[in-house]
């Protein structure tokens, strides 16, 4: 539950930066400012800020492009400094689980107990069987911190610190709702990773990042096709619209392909051990979004290789957009600013329910 001031969504990823101001209105969240900053390669490497300074500069031109005044922001982490767990402990008050939590992360969590930040979320109370279940989560201290610390040097007022994969769930509930009875896969596919998430009767049961992401077809254009990095790009781009098949050369549809059917086997082996180590029976759907899932090819290797349906959810479905957003500047960007208006969903006051 969460009450007091929206925040603006603060989204620093391996390539940009993209942060979201939504307007609260009668009918709903409204898209009222929207900046982005493109970093430098090697700016940010898996997850880990080399360059602190372009990171800074990069927020300050965001806020100053997109006119956002307001200084209070939610920031997100994700990657391998992040642990998420599904846990059952004997049925307590929120008083006795505070106190509690930290030794059951103990046993749970692959880190020293001292360097994570640990929090949790309860998703069901079984009052017959004495048991109630958690979502256990742990961030690394130091990943935090440097976050914490790079936004305060732009002025920015840290408010909530998020989990990537949370933030896009608490979009996808405002788009699309969450079914109590049904299991389904959540996948932003960024510059650098996809990040899977399942939700299991309205609640997060799985989550994995997995390091392969857009950057990685546009690498393997480079090494097949022989061209630079540059134009790698503006080439997967180009293969996402329907007009490109006369314009590309026929290699790059091939590499693309063979790179999606990768990734697509990574995904579905994510998919085999969660349904393995659950006791689920199915994941009735799997939901794409980032900017690497506007391949329609993508979503062909998924569906090949699961016998579920895949589908490309747009992050601004639901969400109208106000006259100060410059149209233009929005199109490209669009598809990339899931995990941003997630954040932007985020308040300043938070309670437990």
């Amino acid at each position: 539950m969460s009450e007091g001031k929206p925040l603006v969504g603060v989204d620093i990823g391996a390539t940009s930066i993209k942060v979201v101001q939504l307007k609260e209105t009668r009918k709903g969240l409204s898209l009222f400012r929207m900046g982005y900053c493109a970093l430098e390669p090697q700016t940010i490497v898996d997850r880990h800020v080399m360059n602190s300074q372009a990171v800074v500069d990069g927020l300050r031109r965001a806020f100053a492009d997109a006119k956002i005044k307001q200084r209070e922001v939610a920031l997100s982490v994700s990657g391998q400094s992040v642990i998420s767990r599904k846990i059952t402990v004997p049925i307590m008050t929120t008083a006795e689980l505070d106190e509690q939590i930290q030794w059951e992360a103990e046993n749970h969590i692959p880190f020293d107990i001292k360097d994570v930040n640990v929090d949790y979320e309860v998703l069901r109370r079984r009052a017959d069987a004495g048991q109630m279940d958690l979502l256990l989560v742990a961030a690394k201290r130091d990943e935090i911190n440097d976050y914490v610390q790079i936004a305060k040097q732009a002025k920015l007022k840290p408010m909530v610190v998020d989990i990537d994969a949370f933030t896009i769930q608490n979009l996808f509930e405002y788009n699309r709702g969450l079914a109590p009875d049904q299991t389904f896969a959540i996948i932003n596919v960024g510059a650098t990773q996809a990040s899977i998430n399942v939700v299991s009767r309205g609640a997060s049961a799985f989550t994995r990042d997995i390091t392969n992401g857009g950057n990685f077809f546009t690498e393997q254009i480079v090494k097949q096709v022989g061209v630079p990095f540059e134009q790698a790009e503006d080439m997967k781009i180009q293969a996402s619209q329907p007009q490109s098949a006369g314009v590309l050369p026929p290699k790059v549809f091939q590499v693309i392909d063979s790179a999606c059917d990768t990734l697509a086997g990574e995904i579905q082996r994510s998919l085999d051990f969660f349904l393995a180590t659950s006791g689920e029976e199915r994941i009735s759907r799997i939901f794409l979004t980032g900017g690497t899932a506007n391949l329609p090819q993508l979503v062909n290797a998924i569906e090949r290789r699961s016998p579920v349906p895949a589908e490309v959810m747009q992050p601004l479905e639901r969400i109208p957009i106000e006259k100060e957003i410059d149209q233009q500047a929005l199109a490209p960007r669009a598809s990339q600013l899931s995990v941003a208006l997630g954040l932007a969903m985020r308040k300043s006051k938070e309670k437990r329910a």
